[in-house]
C-alpha cells in the first residue's frame, strides 16, 4: 500500500530539514514496536468503560480515569487517546498536546497518536510539530504499510490524515475506511469517518445510508445519531429532529450538536436562543473557536463592531491562523445574503491558507451570487479539480455546461439568460415585465438602481435547485433573489399546474429593491412579506390571499410572533407551514402599512441599511414588537372572519350520512345547516354524481353567493361550469368561467376552455383578454400561442399574430403546414421576404396544400425577377422557378 499525502488543506508544507528530522526520530521504531507487543494488554472492559465516559460527555471523569491508567503504566495507546480527546473537548489544548507527546514517548510507533495529535498541535500553537507528525505518518506507511492492513483503528487514523492533507476522497474511502470495515464489520470509527467524509462532500444520500447502519449497530452513540440528523435534515426534517434530540439525550454535552442547534437558531433569527446554546458550549469549552465565531457573527449582524472584534480574537486565540474561523463567519454572513462581506472573509482565509477547500468552495458560490460569473466559475473549476468527489462542485460544473447552451437577452440594465427557444418565445415579455417592476417599485421605495441585474430562468428544475442550493431536488421554490442576481424556474418546469411567471418575477424583483435599499440587512419575514404584498398591489389576481386553510390557522391560534416569524420559513414542521409563513408575513406588512403608513416601512429600511437592529428600527417607526403582535393578532382575526362571513365554516362529523344508503338524508341535514360549506360541497358532489344537475346548480349558486372568492380545484365555479358543459349550456359555462378566471392568476385549464368558448362565439376581445392571462401563466403552451395568433389575426394585429405563429412553430405543433402557411401569408402582407421561406416549409410538410401553392405563385410573380437574380445565385433562382411551375 503506497500512499502519498496531498498538499494539505490548511496550507502546511514540509521542508527537507523536516523530513530528515523525521527519519532520525524513526530509526528505533521497529525495535520499540517489537518490545511493546510483548507487554500485557489492558482489560477490554476497562477500555470500553472509559470510551463510554467520553461518548456520554463525562469528560472530567474520562480524563481522571485515563490518567490513572497512564500513571499505573497500563499498556495501550487508547488511554492517551481518550484523555487527549476529553481535554480537547474541554478546551485544554496544551494539555492534550502534552498527553499525545507523552504517549509517543512510550508508543513511538503509534500512527493513531500522531494523527490524534495534529489538532492539539495546531490549537496549542505547535503547528510545526503537527506537520512533523504528518510527515512521520507518511514515512511509516511508505516503509511498512503491511503492518496496518489488519488494524482497523490505524486504518481509520490514516484515512483521517489523508483527508486532512487533500488526498482523493474516493481513494480514502476504498483504501482506508472500506478496508477497516472489512477488518471489523461494525467498526464505529470507520463508520463515523466514512459518514463524515460523505457529509463533507454533500453526498447526503450516501451519508444517510452509512449513519443509518451505524445507528443500528451502535444505538447509544451520540455521534452517529448526530451524523444521521445532518444527513436527512432536508429529506426528512422530523426524523432528523428526533436524531438530533437523541444525540443530546445520550450526551447532553455534545458540543457539535449544541453548535448545530445554535446555527439553526441564527438562521431562524432566534438570536437569544442561539446565545444560550453557545453559552452551554462555552461552559464545556471556554475556548471553543466555533462558539466564539458564531458569537462574532451575531455581533456583526447587530452592527456591534467592538464585540465582533473581541469575539473573533477569542476564536483565534488558541490557533491564530485557524482557517475555519473566518470561513465559518463568512459562510454565515453569506447565508444572511451578505455575500460581499462573506466573500471578503473567504479571500482573507485563502490569503493565509491557499489550499483550504471550504473557503474556496464558499467563495465560488459567493461570487456567482454577486454576479461575478467569470471568477466564480473559474474558482469552482479549480475547487473541483482539487476534490472531484464534492457533489456540490460536480453539480455546479454540470450546471456551467448547461448554461453555456443558454442565450442572453439584454436591455437597459437587465441581462436575462434563458434557454434559446424560450428566449425567442417570451424573452421580450420578461424584459418588459422587469422594466415595469423597476419603474414601479424603485419609485415607490425611493431607490435609484443603476447596476446591472442578472436574471436566469431555468428550463430544468434541477438546474435551478443546483444554482440556488448546490444540490438538485429542492422542490417548492419558484424563484430566488441573491441581490443583483435573480433565478427563477421556467413555466416548463411546472408541468400541469404552473404558477404565474410574471407574478413570480415581480415578487423576486421586489427583493432586489428591498435588499438594495437595506444593503441586504433584512429579516426574512419582512423581505418575503413585502414581496408578496407587492404582488397583490401589482396584479388584480396576483399574490396570496385569505383561504379556508389560512383562515382556520389564524382563528385556531396558528399565528407566529414577529420574533419567531422568520424561523417558520427555514424549518417548516408540516405541509402548509411554509406557504402560511409567506401569507402571514404579507398580511403583517399590509397591517403595518395600513396602521403606520408606507413611510414607516421606508424609514425602517433606512435604519436597517445604517446597521440598526431590526427590532430597534421597527420600534422607532411603529411600536414595540409585543404591541405589534397584540394588534396584528386582532387584525388578522378580523381579516379571517371577513372571508365569507355568512358561511358556516364548522366541520361536522358527517361520516354516517355520507355512507348512508338514503341519498336524501344529507338534504334533510342541510335544512338545519343551510350555509354549511362542508354540507354544500358534499351535497353538490353527490348530486352531480347522481346527475341531478338542476338540484346541484341551486346549491352551487348558493355557495358562490356566500363565498365568491373561492378558487382552486374544489371551487363551486368549476363544478358549475362542468354542469353547464355537460348540458351544452355554452353561454352559461362561458359566463361562469369568465367570473372564475377573474379571481385567480393560474387557472390554466379554465382559461384554455374559456378561450375555446370565446373563439367559438367570435368574442375576439374577450378571447384576447383570456389569451393574455394564459400567456402570463405559461407562454410555452402550444395552445396558448396558437390561440394568440388566431385572435390577433381576427383583431387585425398582424405583428402579434406573427409572434404567436413563430412561437407556436417552435413547439412541435400539431399542424406545422398550417402554421407555416398562415405565417407566410401574414409576412407577405407586410412585404417581408421571409414569407417565401415559410410557404416553402408549408409545402414541404404538405406538398398538395393548394392554398400554399397559390401563395407561392403569388409571391414569385410579385418579386422583381432581376432584383431576385441580383440578390442570390443563379442556381437558386432556377430552383425557385422550378418550384413555382
Amino acid at each position: 500500500m503506497r500512499w502519498v499525502l496531498g498538499s494539505g488543506n490548511s496550507g502546511h508544507s514540509l521542508t527537507k530539514r523536516d523530513r530528515s528530522v523525521c527519519f532520525q526520530a524513526l530509526s528505533c521504531l521497529v525495535l520499540t514496536m517489537a518490545l511493546m507487543v510483548c507487554l500485557p494488554l489492558a482489560d477490554a472492559a476497562d477500555v470500553e468503560e472509559i470510551r463510554q465516559l467520553l461518548l456520554t460527555g463525562k469528560y472530567a471523569e474520562c480524563i481522571q480515569t485515563a490518567d490513572q491508567a497512564i500513571q499505573q503504566r497500563v499498556f495501550g495507546e487508547d488511554w492517551y487517546l481518550f484523555k487527549a480527546e476529553a481535554e480537547m473537548q474541554t478546551g485544554q489544548y496544551q494539555a492534550a498536546f502534552d498527553t499525545i507527546s507523552n504517549g509517543l514517548t512510550r508508543y513511538a510507533w503509534s500512527i493513531r497518536l500522531r494523527q490524534a495529535g495534529i489538532d492539539p498541535a495546531c490549537f496549542s500553537e505547535h503547528v510545526d510539530q503537527g506537520k512533523t507528525w504528518q510527515a512521520e505518518i507518511s514515512d511509516i506507511v511508505s516503509r511498512a504499510a503491511w503492518r496496518y492492513d489488519g488494524d482497523a483503528e490505524s486504518l481509520v487514523a490514516l484515512g483521517k490524515v489523508a483527508v486532512a492533507t487533500g488526498a482523493d476522497s474516493r481513494k480514502v474511502l476504498e483504501t482506508f475506511y472500506d478496508r477497516a470495515l472489512k477488518v471489523a464489520r461494525e467498526h464505529r470509527g470507520a463508520t463515523l469517518a466514512s459518514g463524515e467524509l460523505a457529509l463533507s462532500k454533500k453526498d447526503f444520500a450516501v451519508a444517510a445510508e452509512i449513519f443509518e447502519e451505524g445507528v443500528k449497530s451502535h444505538p447509544n452513540d451520540a455521534d452517529l445519531h448526530f451524523g444521521l440528523a445532518r444527513s436527512i435534515e432536508t429529506a426528512q426534517s422530523r426524523l432528523a429532529a428526533h436524531h438530533l434530540s437523541e444525540s443530546l439525550r445520550l450526551n447532553p454535552r455534545h458540543t457539535p450538536a449544541l453548535l448545530y442547534r445554535a446555527e439553526r437558531a441564527i438562521d431562524s433569527e432566534q438570536y437569544a436562543e442561539a446565545g444560550k446554546l453557545l453559552d452551554q458550549v462555552l461552559e464545556i469549552n471556554p475556548s471553543h473557536p466555533q462558539a466564539w465565531a458564531l458569537h462574532a457573527v451575531m455581533a456583526h449582524l447587530d452592527n456591534d463592531l467592538e464585540n465582533e472584534r473581541e469575539f473573533r480574537g477569542r476564536a483565534l486565540k488558541p490557533w491564530s491562523e485557524n482557517p475555519a474561523v473566518h470561513w465559518l463567519i463568512g459562510k454565515k454572513l453569506s447565508q444572511k445574503y451578505r455575500f460581499a462581506e462573506g466573500a471578503d472573509l473567504q479571500r482573507s482565509v485563502l490569503a493565509i491558507s491557499p489550499g483550504y477547500q471550504p473557503a474556496r468552495v464558499q467563495l465560488a458560490q459567493d461570487l456567482l451570487r454577486l454576479g461575478q460569473d467569470e471568477e466564480g466559475w473559474r474558482l469552482n473549476a479549480a475547487a473541483l479539480k482539487a476534490d472531484a468527489y464534492d457533489v456540490q462542485l460536480f453539480n455546479m460544473a454540470n450546471l456551467h455546461d448547461q448554461l453555456a447552451k443558454y442565450t442572453m437577452v439584454e436591455a437597459d440594465e437587465f441581462r436575462v439568460r434563458m434557454e434559446a427557444n424560450e428566449a425567442t418565445i417570451y424573452g421580450a415579455d420578461v424584459l418588459d415585465l422587469l422594466r415595469r417592476a423597476k419603474q414601479t417599485l424603485c419609485l415607490k421605495y425611493g431607490l435609484e438602481l443603476n447596476d446591472v441585474i442578472t436574471v436566469e430562468i431555468y428550463a430544468d428544475s434541477n438546474d435551478f435547485a443546483v444554482r440556488a442550493f448546490g444540490l438538485p431536488g429542492a422542490g417548492g421554490y419558484l424563484g430566488v433573489c441573491f441581490g443583483k442576481v435573480v433565478i427563477a424556474n421556467s413555466p416548463a418546469t411546472q408541468k400541469q399546474n404552473p404558477s404565474n411567471w410574471q407574478s413570480v418575477l415581480w415578487h423576486e424583483f421586489c427583493h432586489v429593491v428591498t435588499l438594495e435599499k437595506t444593503r441586504n440587512r433584512m429579516p426574512r419575514w419582512l423581505s418575503e412579506g413585502i414581496s408578496v404584498y407587492e404582488e397583490r398591489q401589482a396584479g388584480g389576481t396576483w399574490g396570496q390571499r385569505m383561504t379556508p386553510k389560512s383562515r382556520k390557522r389564524i382563528l385556531g391560534g396558528g399565528l407566529a410572533s414577529v420574533r419567531d416569524l422568520s424561523g417558520t420559513f427555514l424549518h417548516p414542521e408540516k405541509p402548509g407551514d411554509l406557504e402560511f409563513a409567506y401569507y402571514q408575513s404579507s398580511l403583517l406588512v399590509e397591517y403595518l402599512i395600513e396602521k403606520y403608513g408606507l413611510d414607516s416601512i421606508k424609514n425602517i429600511f433606512v435604519d436597517l441599511a445604517a446597521g440598526l437592529h431590526v427590532e430597534d428600527a421597527i420600534v422607532r417607526h411603529t411600536a414595540s414588537l409585543d404591541q405589534i403582535d397584540h394588534e396584528f393578532h386582532d387584525y388578522a382575526i378580523e381579516m379571517a372572519r371577513r372571508l365569507a362571513p355568512d358561511l358556516d365554516w364548522e366541520q361536522y362529523d358527517l361520516s354516517a350520512i355520507k355512507d348512508d344508503d338514503d341519498p336524501d338524508r344529507l338534504e334533510h341535514w342541510m335544512e338545519d345547516h343551510p350555509n354549511s360549506i362542508q354540507g354544500l360541497t358534499m351535497l353538490s358532489d353527490q348530486l352531480v354524481s347522481r346527475r341531478e344537475f338542476a338540484k346541484a346548480k341551486k346549491f352551487l349558486h348558493k355557495m358562490i353567493e356566500l363565498y365568491p372568492e373561492q378558487t382552486g380545484f374544489e371551487s363551486a365555479y368549476l363544478m358549475l361550469a362542468s354542469i353547464h358543459r355537460e348540458l351544452d349550456e355554452t353561454a352559461d359555462e362561458r359566463r361562469v368561467l369568465e367570473d372564475y378566471v377573474g379571481r385567480t392568476d393560474d387557472a390554466k385549464a379554465a382559461l384554455l376552455r374559456l378561450i375555446d368558448l370565446q373563439t367559438a362565439a367570435s368574442d375576439w376581445p374577450g378571447a384576447a383578454r383570456s389569451v393574455r392571462r394564459l400567456l402570463e401563466v405559461n407562454p410555452l403552451l402550444p395552445q396558448a400561442q396558437k390561440a394568440r395568433a388566431l385572435v390577433s389575426e381576427k383583431l387585425g394585429d398582424k405583428d402579434d399574430a406573427i409572434q404567436g405563429l413563430e412561437a407556436w412553430l417552435l413547439m412541435d405543433p400539431d399542424d406545422p403546414a398550417d402554421g407555416h402557411f398562415r405565417l407566410a401569408k401574414l409576412l407577405h402582407e407586410k412585404s417581408d421576404p421571409r414569407a417565401k421561406q415559410h410557404v416553402l416549409a408549408a409545402l414541404e410538410f404538405a406538398p398538395r396544400f393548394r392554398d400554399a401553392q397559390k401563395l407561392l405563385l403569388k409571391i414569385v410573380r410579385e418579386q422583381p425577377v432581376q432584383a431576385e437574380q441580383n440578390e442570390k445565385p443563379q442556381s437558386e433562382s432556377k430552383a425557385d422557378d422550378a418550384e413555382a411551375k
